[in-house]
């Protein structure tokens, strides 16, 4: 993922990764019949990996971005949609390997053409 900012190209922003992750991860676990928790970062207990918030209609995985490899955030991030559902041990490693293998290609998106400013509008239908 290429992304313009200030008229400099950055690639693989955390933050981005971090929702682009969060999406297709989502989607992944509703696919395979889990409910899907809502994804936030950085946890509200400091010095924290991963903390997970359970609610009556939910739960809430937050992930540590910072200092960190974004591998070890997906890899908590996967985990942390293993206990929101409550996955048996015995299932884990089988559920695991599926919502790891949906995050296995990168999106296709190519580099953005110059820096966007100001609003962007959807093009009008014909």
């Amino acid at each position: 993922m290429l992304v313009t900012v200030n008229d400099r190209t950055v690639t693989q922003l955390p933050a981005l990764r971090f929702a682009d992750t969060a999406r297709r991860l989502g989607a992944a676990a509703h696919e395979a019949g889990l409910s899907v928790p809502a994804f936030r970062s950085p946890p509200r207990v400091p010095d924290a990996a991963r903390t997970i918030r359970r609610y009556p209609a939910g739960a809430v995985v937050s992930v540590r971005l910072r200092g960190r490899p974004f591998t070890d955030v997906v890899a908590d991030m996967v985990d942390g949609v293993l206990a929101a559902n409550q996955v048996p041990p015995a299932d884990a490693p089988r559920v695991r390997a599926r919502l790891t293998a949906s995050l296995a290609s990168e999106p296709v998106e190519g580099p953005v053409e110059g820096p966007v400013k100001g609003p962007v509008e959807a093009p009008k239908a014909a």
